[in-house]
């Protein structure tokens, strides 16, 4: 058990014994998939989802009950998209802390990249992934590499790498610049049903930039990433998968030109998926201040513009899930000049209140909506089950308190690292229990 000053605590699942009987009781229970939203009450048994409705059977009459009134009750997220630093840099995260960071932001389940250290680019690294990842507080679904050593010459052993349980491929932190070298790729993929990841960047056009080029970097002068550096990129893979008709996911997508590309791809229907972050629909390149090294990533922080047709794409269904792109650092790393600070930023335990605040509580999206984003949708895209809280599903549950008013401060975080986009932001909504398979793997005492 790990606990934090402010009542936030971890608990190690044991995954020797079954999980007790549970009851959750006069939540409003959210689940799109069956077209649930409705306040009722929700019996667990065997790790497994038992029953929903008003009336519970009286078999979990004396069983442990969880009051959730004025809760959302919904299906366990899933971050299909972060980075746990293990192997090779553990002083910035692990497979531990990255999953305890998770379970405590509400994910029962996230996918790992590949840009480790050495990369997962072979079937006993996805391997050992797995085998680390099995006592942890949430899911761990390793995502293998499109290229050994992600150097985008030689195609790495995807099927041996998919039979060890990668759930995608991709070179995220990189593009692959050689378009024979991903058709290839592409190709291949289709062979085991599997999304290739696109980290889309043309790096001649972004190389040696630090923020979105324009009018910001032109005033604060730092050399600057054009938006044309992803969108060419973007426009490329998606003029591949049409070619080859294999499925894609477009990741962290920053720009209006993307959002523009991807809606008109899937109207030609081009096999594509996307995601976006909490920083593109919330922060503009504006927010990068004087120098805040919290604000630099990649893709960087776009304009205004950029930010409304982020928001657009997701309201349309452009976008098909949010993601958090957790880059854990060490603060030598960032506590530097801007131009010398590694790219990234922290948001496993901060994407469901920016969501809720800059999303939902705007009307953007509705409470359905947000659970389809943040757990259906990365679910079907990674072929990973969940999701849903059918009877007979496995009990991967989120409890989230919508209302809560809370501030940000890493020193309360579960993750090793601090750089999050968000300190000292007001937040409305957090996670107030995750459940696993039926077994409470975290829970906030709420003041």
């Amino acid at each position: 058990m790990i606990k934090k000053q402010d009542g936030a605590t971890i608990y190690t699942p044991d995954i020797s014994k079954t999980a007790e009987p549970l009851v959750i009781r006069n939540g409003r229970v959210i689940d799109p998939v069956n077209n649930i939203d409705k306040v009722c009450n929700l019996a667990i048994a065997d790790g497994k989802i038992h029953t929903i409705g008003e009336i519970i059977p009286s078999q979990f009459d004396n069983v442990r009950s969880i009051d959730a009134k004025g809760l959302w009750v919904v299906p366990g997220l899933m971050d299909m998209h972060v980075h746990l630093r293990e192997p090779g840099r553990e002083d910035k995260e692990t497979i531990a802390t990255g999953s305890q960071a998770a379970a405590a932001g509400g994910f029962t389940a996230v996918a790992c990249m590949p840009n480790t250290t050495p990369a997962l680019d072979e079937e006993s690294k996805i391997r050992y992934v797995i085998q680390r990842g099995e006592a942890c507080p949430c899911r761990i679904f390793p995502i293998g590499a499109i290229t050994k050593g992600l150097e985008g010459e030689e195609i790495a052993p995807i099927g041996e790498m998919v039979k060890a349980g990668a759930k995608a491929v991709s070179d995220d932190g990189k593009s692959v610049a050689k378009s024979n070298v991903m058709r290839n790729a592409l190709n291949y993929s289709k062979s085991f049903n599997i999304p290739v990841i696109c980290h889309s960047e043309d790096m001649a056009l972004s190389s040696k930039g630090h923020m979105n080029e324009g009018v910001v970097s032109t005033r604060l002068g730092v050399r600057g990433i054009p938006v044309i550096a992803e969108e060419i990129a973007v426009a490329r893979d998606l003029l591949l998968a049409e070619y080859t008709g294999a499925r894609i996911h477009i990741a962290h997508v920053s720009t209006a030109g993307s959002v523009r590309m991807i809606r008109d791809a899937k109207k030609r229907g081009v096999n594509v998926t996307a995601e976006t972050c909490s920083h593109y629909f919330t922060l503009t390149d504006e927010d990068v201040g004087l120098y805040d090294t919290n604000k630099k990533m990649n893709p960087p922080l776009r304009t205004a513009v950029d930010r409304e047709a982020i928001i657009a794409g997701l309201a349309d269904g452009t976008i098909d899930c949010i993601a958090s792109d957790h880059a854990p650092h060490v603060s030598e790393e960032k506590d530097v000049e801007f131009d010398a600070a590694a790219f990234g930023v922290i948001g496993l335990e901060t994407s469901v209140a920016v969501v809720l605040t800059y999303l939902v509580d705007k009307g953007v999206l509705s409470p359905s909506d947000m659970v389809r984003k943040m757990s259906v949708e990365p679910n079907h895209i990674m072929g990973t089950g969940g999701g849903t809280l059918s009877p007979g599903e496995k009990a991967d549950i989120t409890l989230i308190d919508p209302e809560k008013q809370w501030k940000v401060n890493p020193a309360n975080f579960f993750s090793k690292s601090h750089n999050s986009a968000f300190i000292g932001f007001e937040l409305k909504g957090i996670t107030c229990k995750t459940i696993l398979e039926g077994r409470i793997v975290f829970e906030r005492e709420l003041r």
